[in-house]
């Protein structure tokens, strides 16, 4: 799967960590964010360029770090078709993803461990809209429709 990924200077070693495991389950990982090498990219400056790939159809998913995963929430649901999430679990990871169709995972560096992160990153990236929820299946792929089309 193409991944969508930003992380601000804050959440580097979170990114090395999220980013090596992507790559290691045999994800491409299209990177917007700060790095080792550029540690002057500011998360909404990252946010943006990540959101705006993901309009594209450059990746499939997102991912977004910072010091608590919010600041790049609020920035990325900003934009049309990205449904972003912070999440400071892994259930809430599968739940993002299984009741919203969240198609960007946000995560807060402040909260996230190494391990822990990686597997709400598999979670995420492995459940689909109503998995778990078989009884609500149907309510919810009619819900996600028509809250796509909400135009404030």
């Amino acid at each position: 799967m193409k991944i969508i990924f930003a992380a601000d200077p804050f959440a580097l070693p979170l990114r090395k960590a999220i980013v090596e495991h992507l790559k290691k389950k045999g994800h491409e990982v299209i990177d917007f964010g700060a790095s080792e090498e550029n540690t002057e990219i500011a998360y909404y400056d990252s946010c943006v360029k990540a959101c705006e790939a993901l309009q594209r159809g450059e990746g499939e998913r997102g991912i977004l770090l910072c010091g608590t995963g919010m600041g790049m929430s609020v920035i990325a649901n900003r934009f049309q078709g990205v449904r972003a999430s912070v999440v400071e679990s892994v259930f809430a990871a599968r739940m993002c993803r299984a009741i919203n169709d969240a198609n960007v995972l946000c995560l807060g560096a402040m909260i996230w461990g190494d391990w822990m992160a990686c597997e709400a990153v598999d979670v995420f990236l492995n459940t689909n809209l109503g998995d778990g929820l078989e009884d609500l299946k149907e309510f919810l792929q009619q819900a996600a429709k028509t809250v796509e089309k909400i135009q404030p």
